[in-house]
């Protein structure tokens, strides 16, 4: 079966709008999480997140758009094109019946929910916008993606929680493996930080409560972890079959090796402890990556700074590589960015084949105090560079969802 390989990236996150700026960012050490800025947030019990700050949507939405098209659709959109324009793709002569498109996204578009909510609340259903459902609905974001490069191939969204992105990516992966499209835009949106979001995680008791040092919240691995802290963004790959894109004379990336995907089967939030999903997931991914654990030398991990949700996935890793993880470094890039829910594994992929290319891998900020439990060298001071050929990023969502992707250096 033919290999599938990367040749374009865009993002969009709380480190930068580029995968160059946000991976600079990464191994600088720097933290894009501050006091939630675009929304008012006294009354509410967290004031912080990984906030998109710096985002310009007019090279892509006109300001008639800017306020119909949800943030959610506007950062698909922008991700998704510098992604094209990153690999190179001619959109005039490639086959766009044999291209398609993936975007995933956990919750969809909350502002429009929200805005739309209250007009129904206070003013009446006379006031309800009529964008509201096509706006709000969370494939609209592949639909817009669609549309605008003029891809007519496969075209869907996949939703299941955090580890959205990582099923866009696998599930794209399989169009080109059975011989469906030969081009694939993939990967995922979430505009989280948002009035109900915020609401709904921080009374759930999700989030770090830390508003006094938004910067030093997201702390996985360490002992003092207290809840992750929500972010946004989105990031999308160009994915090929390799002789498309050898054809065309594409700059490759990274391959992606294998692929896997399992159930907790256990709890609606609550990760299983023994972390029997998780390690089923990394299986799958191993055996169809045809390699050993000891093979993978790099893992970014879920890595959410949540008490039970990190020690269950290092549990897990540390099992798998059966103790043998003296070549294997793993970090969290949520530490920096915060959670991004429906896009954190396609941003967190982005970083991952970054680390492949460049042999480098960025810290984990906040490890103060490591776990006695984690028994993982989780890169507590800073970047380092290593060599490795295979590398793993982890994602799981509420509803027990596992996904796992594994890399191959280009």
């Amino acid at each position: 079966m033919e290999d599938v390989v990367i040749t374009g990236m865009g993002c969009v996150t709380a480190l930068g709008n580029s995968p160059e700026e946000l991976w600079a960012n990464l191994l600088a050490g720097k933290s894009g999480i501050k006091t939630i800025e675009h929304m008012d947030t006294t009354a509410y019990e967290v004031h912080f997140g990984g906030e998109v700050k710096s985002f310009d949507p007019s090279e892509y939405f006109n300001d008639r758009d800017q306020k119909r098209y949800s943030r959610n659709i506007q950062y698909a959109v922008y991700s998704a094109m510098h992604a094209v324009k990153d690999a190179g793709l001619d959109l005039e002569s490639i086959d766009k019946t044999r291209a398609g498109v993936i975007v995933a996204s956990g919750i969809g578009g909350m502002d429009i929910y929200y805005d739309g909510s209250v007009a129904l609340g206070t003013k009446g259903p006379r006031r309800v916008s009529p964008f509201f459902i096509p706006m709000s609905i969370t494939n609209m974001a592949a639909g817009e993606v669609s549309i605008r490069t003029g891809f007519m191939g496969p075209n869907f969204a996949t939703t299941s929680a955090c580890a959205s992105s990582n099923h866009a990516l696998i599930l794209a992966a399989d169009q080109i493996r059975l011989g469906r499209a030969d081009v694939m835009l993939a990967g995922g949106a979430e505009e989280s930080i948002s009035p109900v979001a915020l609401a709904g995680f921080a009374n759930m008791h999700a989030l770090s409560r830390r508003n006094d040092a938004p910067e030093l919240a997201s702390r996985p691995f360490d002992k003092g972890r207290d809840g992750f802290v929500i972010g946004e963004g989105a990031g999308i790959m160009v994915l090929e079959s390799r002789s498309h894109a050898e054809k065309r004379g594409a700059k490759i990336l990274a391959t992606i090796a294998g692929s896997g995907m399992s159930g907790d089967a256990y709890h609606m939030s609550a990760p299983r402890a023994d972390g029997e999903g998780v390690k089923l997931a990394i299986k799958m991914a191993l055996a169809s990556a045809g390699i050993d654990a000891q093979k993978v030398g790099y893992v970014n991990t879920h890595g959410t700074s949540t008490p039970l949700g990190d020690v269950a996935e290092c549990n897990a890793i540390y099992n798998i590589f059966e103790g043998k993880v003296e070549n294997l470094k793993i970090n969290s890039t949520k530490s920096m960015i915060g959670h991004c829910l429906g896009a954190a594994s396609a941003v967190e992929g982005i970083v991952t084949i970054k680390s492949l290319m460049d042999q480098k891998l960025h810290g984990t900020l906040n490890v103060v105090e490591q776990d006695p439990e984690i028994k993982l060298d989780v890169c507590a001071n800073g970047a380092v560079d290593h060599k490795f050929e295979y590398a793993m990023s982890n994602s799981f969502g509420f509803g027990g969802h596992n996904s796992v992707v594994i890399f191959k250096k280009a």
